[in-house]
């Protein structure tokens, strides 16, 4: 679908094509301090915190006769707002408002177009008064702005919003690489576990012929290998690992290095299986190493081994189901198998649910999804007000994939508890089907949150 397409409008000199330039991450537009630079529309594709649209620079409008320049200027603009899906209405807030913002209001106030107000170069206490005198113009609550500076972009986002988003919204490919494209490359799978838990077993079993080297001994892999195969017509890279031991036994400077590599293959990994011993159960060892593999922020799931000679079946898996529960609280119902190397029991569940398991590692929210649920979640709980000082939350935006990571922009949120943080990610989880990956929520104070990148462009 065409994009959205956002207009700005105003009488001469008020800032818009500075503003221009600021969205489309160029500087495009002709700027000076001269009125009237501006002639022609300029049309640009603009980014602002995950909403993606047209932009549409118009000349400044002027109350003149339309066979003069000024006037044949205006109809430009008059087209450019009917064309638009919102207008963006720019004020001076430092000169206030003035007779032909007045007139321009009026016009606008006969459009069809939404209209939304931005009190331009309102850096300082007469800036703020400017913005707060362009309520008079009688179209809806003006928002303090600063183009050059790059401050009150997240009220800009606030005001764009509920214009530009679409119910069918789809992610908008990057020029060069998008971190949000679902993958089509190989399945990057490690296997990782205590010593002797099987795992070399269970590559060789998974390849069908005797890759690796086992046996009764603990410690026979040593470096991570990691193995091109194929699984139902899909490609993998399969890596075994060497066994991850407590620290404090680990006293064998060729073990260390054994397990350095190994935890370079779980950074590597895209989803990592953790096996465990059927005979021995869930250890102290195995969180560890889970807390490990999600703290990485690779997608984790659990294999239990050796379940051809597993003594008390049922009861073992749904012990180390409810251990998992209580051991991994930051991430929820991690995917658990019962496997045996041996005979090959469960390899095929076990690698369709990895690739599934990808696939919401790798999951983009739409922006417009992504907000509407967060107004959903902090309307059903809405976040404390410590000593009587409310917390304002804004807006989220997703700023990568592998795994999901989220930014949330907003005041006082030094001060949110990290309960309410885990109930936002167990309610995404839940709401956007993310599944059992680890989330990375940050939380942003920052005044003008886009300036940065601006500035590097």
């Amino acid at each position: 679908m065409p994009k959205p397409v956002v207009a700005i409008v105003g009488r001469p000199n008020v800032g818009k094509s500075t503003l221009f330039n600021r969205l489309v991450g160029k500087r495009i537009a002709l700027v000076d301090d001269r009125p009237g630079v501006t002639r022609d529309r300029r049309e640009g594709d603009a980014h602002l915190l995950g909403l993606d649209f047209k932009l549409i620079d118009t000349a400044g409008f002027e109350d003149e006769d339309e066979h003069t320049l000024p006037g044949r200027m205006r109809k430009q603009t008059e087209a450019a707002v009917a064309e638009a899906d919102v207008a963006l209405f720019v004020v001076d807030a430092r000169a206030g408002v003035t007779p032909l913002d007045e007139e321009i209001a009026r016009w606008l106030r006969g459009s069809d177009t939404p209209i939304v107000v931005a009190a331009n170069k309102a850096e300082g206490k007469a800036g703020m008064e400017g913005a707060m005198e362009a309520y008079s113009l009688g179209l809806g609550q003006p928002f303090a702005l600063s183009a050059e500076h790059g401050e009150g972009i997240v009220d800009l986002f606030d005001a764009l919003r509920p214009h530009l988003e679409r119910e069918d919204e789809e992610p908008v490919e990057a020029e060069d690489e998008d971190p949000f494209a679902k993958p089509t490359g190989p399945l990057k799978l490690a296997i990782v576990g205590r010593p002797n838990a099987g795992k070399s077993t269970l590559v060789n079993r998974m390849i069908g012929e005797d890759r690796m080297i086992t046996g009764p001994e603990a410690g026979i892999t040593r470096d991570s290998i990691t193995l091109d195969w194929e699984w139902d017509g899909r490609k993998v890279q399969l890596v075994d690992t060497a066994g991850l031991r407590k620290r404090a036994k680990v006293d064998d400077k060729l073990e260390r290095l054994s397990a350095a590599d190994t935890k370079r293959s779980i950074d590597m990994a895209e989803v990592v299986v953790l096996l465990l011993d059927a005979t021995r159960g869930l250890e102290a060892q195995d969180l560890r190493i889970a807390d490990q593999v999600l703290q990485e922020g690779r997608a984790l799931m659990i294999a239990i081994n050796k379940w051809d000679i597993a003594e008390g079946a049922s009861a073992l898996f749904n012990g180390v189901k409810a251990a998992l529960v209580e051991g991994l609280s930051q991430v929820k119902d991690v995917p658990l198998f019962a496997v045996s190397a041996k005979t090959g029991k469960g390899v095929d569940q076990m690698m369709e649910a990895a690739f599934v398991l990808r696939d919401q590692w790798s999951q983009r929210v739409p922006t417009g999804e992504l907000n509407r649920w967060f107004d959903d979640a902090i309307e059903a709980h809405q976040p404390p007000a410590p000593k009587g000082q409310r917390i304002k939350m804004r807006y989220i935006t997703q700023v990568k994939s592998r795994p999901p990571t989220f930014v949330i922009f907003g005041t006082r949120l030094d001060m949110l508890p990290a309960s309410y943080v885990r109930y936002l990610e167990n309610s995404m989880r839940k709401d956007l089907q993310l599944g059992p990956v680890p989330i990375r929520v940050n939380l942003r104070m920052q005044k003008n949150p886009y300036h940065q990148r601006a500035r590097s462009t």
